[in-house]
């Protein structure tokens, strides 16, 4: 049975090609469970209908690849480059999470913030804290947002306010997976989230893929984002090959695995994900602030590997993953990488979606897919696809976004 049925121009991803399609009057029908039921350009269907937003483009929701919910409030903090700025900035504020009440706090506003910006879903590094998570779980549950959580690991290197160790960290994961994984019809998951190789002893990495192996958990992690860190790492960690090995070696490279940053990885890495078919995130604004380096873009288009964008908050600088795929097109300048505004926005979409694993379920505008979409007012109408990719990427002074639905229902409206 129809509940919901949205008159208007769509912006389309394409399925198997980092483009889009541009339907200039369509009706969008969404059902009871907030499946998309049927898209139609048939102006006999289209015009029994009034236009639900005059003047608006609709789109699948953005998927944030990456994003700390801990560092919401820590925004501009330019105590970087990396390894300082976690010492400085970081760690104080992600030691206020103890508190269940500051958590709940900021837990709303991070959410809020997220789908202020268009984002529908997001693969989030939560507190160390497991009662912060579990606040996060229960925030985006209750609002109806989509997402990817996981307790963030490390038991060595940080304030001893917020480390876990193995043991602990163990079963308050397998809790937190026992309570989230799978909940409302697969609109949240729990991921196995060691926060980096410096941060995890090799029992607590180890420990983590087995918990990954046991549950057929996706996991995330950061990799070869500051060549400090790169150096730190291969000092911890003599045995291994490079700085993937060290996840090779705990069992934390598979097919579901999440890899941010990859600024400085090797050929030989960039071989090994892409033989696996792990996953990508780009984080260009955050790699500019931190001064880490451009993520050469052309490693990844040239071995197919699946890659969504990340906002990184808080060493990004904006919840908008516009304005992150903004930043991406500076940074493909910078490494000789081929790249426009359609393909960048692909990513932030429907890229984000397949890099997630949840290709089945959102970040295209098709029948059978979750309704989860963003309205979008361009500064100026075009027909065009590419002008219309470049106003939403390039014009980062318009917002214009009006509306996040998620499974239809409308969770942020800005007027």
């Amino acid at each position: 049975m129809t509940e919901r049925i949205i008159r208007g121009s769509v912006l389309a991803p394409l399925e198997d090609r980092h483009a889009f399609e541009l339907l200039p009057d369509a009706l969008i029908s969404i059902d009871a469970d907030g499946k998309i039921t049927d898209v139609s350009t048939d102006p006999d269907k289209t015009s029994a209908h009034e236009v639900t937003r005059p003047g608006v483009v609709w789109m699948p929701g953005f998927v944030d690849t990456h994003i700390h919910f801990p560092q919401t409030m820590i925004l501009g903090s330019a105590s970087g480059p990396l390894l300082p700025w976690l010492q400085k900035s970081v760690f104080p504020e992600e030691s206020k999470f103890v508190d269940g009440s500051y958590a709940q706090e900021i837990a709303k506003i991070f959410c809020q913030k997220m789908l202020s910006q268009g984002t529908t879903c997001a693969s989030i590094f939560s507190s160390s804290h497991p009662g912060a998570t579990d606040i996060l779980f229960e925030t985006m549950h209750d609002i109806g947002m989509r997402g990817d959580v996981g307790l963030t690991l490390m038991n060595r290197g940080a304030p001893e306010a917020i480390l876990l160790d193995t043991e602990e960290a163990i079963a308050a994961c397998e809790e937190l997976v026992e309570r989230w994984h799978g909940a409302d019809r697969d609109r949240l998951r729990f991921r196995v989230t060691p926060r980096f190789a410096l941060s995890c002893t090799p029992d607590l990495l180890e420990a983590a893929g087995a918990l990954a192996a046991r549950h057929d958990l996706p996991i995330q992690t950061h990799i070869s984002e500051n060549p400090d860190e790169i150096t730190a790492t291969a000092e911890a960690f003599p045995d291994a090959v490079d700085y993937l090995g060290v996840y090779e070696d705990a069992g934390l490279l598979r097919k579901e695995s999440l890899f941010a940053h990859g600024v400085w990885l090797k050929d030989r890495e960039w071989d090994a994900i892409a033989a696996i078919d792990a996953a990508i995130s780009h984080c260009p604004d955050s790699n500019f602030f931190l001064a880490s380096g451009p993520m050469p873009l052309k490693e990844v288009k040239s071995r197919d590997i699946r890659m969504g964008m990340g906002s990184d908050i808080g060493a990004g600088r904006t919840f908008s993953l516009r304005k992150c795929c903004s930043r991406g097109f500076d940074a493909s300048r910078l490494t000789d990488s081929e790249t426009d505004a359609a393909e960048l926005l692909w990513y932030a979409t429907r890229g984000g979606a397949v890099a997630l694993g949840r290709g089945e379920q959102i970040g295209l505008v098709e029948p059978g897919y979750d309704a989860d979409l963003v309205a979008i007012r361009p500064p100026r109408w075009t027909a065009d696809v590419s002008e219309m990719c470049d106003f939403l990427v390039y014009l980062e002074d318009h917002d214009g976004l009006e509306e996040t639905c998620v499974r239809g229902k409308t969770l942020y409206r800005a007027d």
